[in-house]
């Protein structure tokens, strides 16, 4: 038996993929990917695959970057691991106190941990105790947007919204106020922007004045909901949530896992509006998309009311084995250094701007609906009718097949059901931009045109 066959014989016969139909995988033999090379993954047959979504939206400079890598040899001859309970190390002070200077407004206190759900669960506990040890005990509850996603750990999902992940789970979540997404072209509230005047998030003025004795905290992913299907939010939204949280006293958490580290324009999504949060939630790309790394970060404000005597307990009892892991550390601390060192945010405006004008040309397409764009971020909608907006049946699994012909022309994508992502890393070129552009149209084309 080949390598090749036996890697797929176990892959079938014993690995649980995620948000995989694993009835259905048999069908469709997996790439193996065998390695790394810039912005690109080959499998074990030699073949060449552009990595039009990062990897999962966390590839920033490219795979096996040199400074990365020698980064974290260099710190593995060091030390391994090591707990930051009742210890430390440079790697993770030292990473802190950049994240510190990075990050907008007054976030000097990074709280490490190993995913973008696991940041989240930490946000929402930090907001709870906090109002319980500010003198606001009846401050329990949270806000968030519909159709939001925040990760797939308990407190995480209940405070998502998108029912086909977490409907299944609804008698372990707790309760949340759901705000009316701001999907303009599906509006919830049947208006139209701008004549609307945000009136989607005015519906947070109008929950906070009834209930903000009540509420302590507001999440929300700024700009764009990534899983929901690239939602870009309309301009002012994200700062008017703000404004009318520090009107009533309600945290804001920013949930800049998918948005952070260049992926909108911006270093960070926030940075878009003005907006400082509370607490940020960071993630996939802090490492530059090498190793499993998360922080939470929080003001002073928010970090204060966990100081007092021992015997208070007024101590924020959570913790990861790995948290703060040195190896990860230094990995997130040498792509920060590339990120200045190669103005790597502001060398994405001409990929932006290339991107904008492919996506005109596909947005052509009989059976492209909409086109949706944040920067490095883009989805793309499919219709089986654009004309009435009518979506294709979910057994068709049109943005499946479109993602899947787009691979024969050299590109890995993926769907968010029959949105098809593009988040190419921030390294690409403006060739490599072409190619995605070119593959993901001719998949569409070729998928749609095959069902027609």
């Amino acid at each position: 038996m080949s390598e090749h066959s036996q890697t797929l014989r176990q892959d079938i016969d014993h690995l649980w993929h995620p948000f995989t139909q694993m009835r259905l995988w048999p069908e469709e033999p997996p790439v193996i990917i065998q390695r790394g090379e810039g912005n690109w993954l080959i499998d074990d047959q030699g073949r060449r695959f552009f990595d039009g979504v990062s990897s999962l939206w966390v590839t920033v400079h490219g795979h096996n970057h040199p400074a990365i890598n020698q980064a974290i040899r260099d710190q593995l001859e060091q030390l391994d691991h090591s707990t930051l309970l009742g210890l430390s190390h440079p790697q993770a002070a030292r990473l802190a106190a950049e994240l510190a200077e990075v990050t907008p407004g007054e976030l000097n206190k990074a709280f490490y941990s190993e995913s973008g759900s696991t940041s989240v669960e930490i946000a929402l506990k930090i907001a709870f105790q906090y109002w319980q040890q500010s003198g606001r005990p009846e401050k329990k509850g949270f806000a968030a947007l519909g159709e939001a996603y925040h990760g797939d750990t308990i407190g995480a999902v209940s405070v998502g919204g998108i029912d086909l992940f977490h409907q299944v789970y609804g008698p372990l979540l707790f309760p949340v106020h759901r705000l009316p997404q701001p999907f303009c072209r599906r509006c919830p509230l049947g208006l139209e922007h701008p004549a609307c005047g945000l009136a989607c998030a005015e519906a947070l003025e109008t929950l906070l004045a009834e209930q903000g004795d009540e509420i302590g905290a507001l999440i929300v992913e700024p700009r764009v909901q990534g899983a929901a299907g690239m939602i870009v939010q309309p301009e002012g939204y994200l700062k008017r949530l703000w404004e009318i949280c520090r009107a009533h006293d309600v945290l804001f958490i920013a949930d800049e896992v998918a948005t952070g580290f260049g992926r909108t324009g911006k270093l960070f999504a926030c940075e878009l509006e003005g907006v400082e949060p509370d607490l940020m939630c960071l993630g996939k790309g802090i490492t530059g998309g090498t190793l499993p790394l998360a922080a939470t970060m929080a003001t002073d404000r928010v970090y204060s009311a966990f100081l007092g005597e021992f015997d208070e307990f007024k101590t924020f009892f959570h913790g990861h084995t790995y948290t703060g892991n040195p190896l990860a550390c230094a990995a997130a601390l040498a792509s920060l250094k590339l990120m200045r060192e190669n103005d790597v945010v502001a060398n994405t405006a001409p990929l932006i701007q290339r991107l904008s004008q492919g996506l005109a040309r596909i947005a052509e397409q009989e059976h492209v609906v909409q086109v949706r764009q944040q920067g490095m971020m883009v989805g793309i909608e499919l219709s089986q009718d654009k004309a009435t907006d009518t979506p294709y049946p979910p057994e068709a699994r049109m943005g499946h097949h479109a993602i899947m012909a787009a691979r024969e022309h050299g590109v890995i994508i993926r769907p968010l059901g029959d949105t098809v992502i593009l988040m190419p890393p921030l390294a690409s070129s403006l060739e490599e931009i072409d190619l995605l552009l070119e593959a993901t149209g001719k998949g569409i084309a070729e998928a749609t045109g095959a069902a027609a």
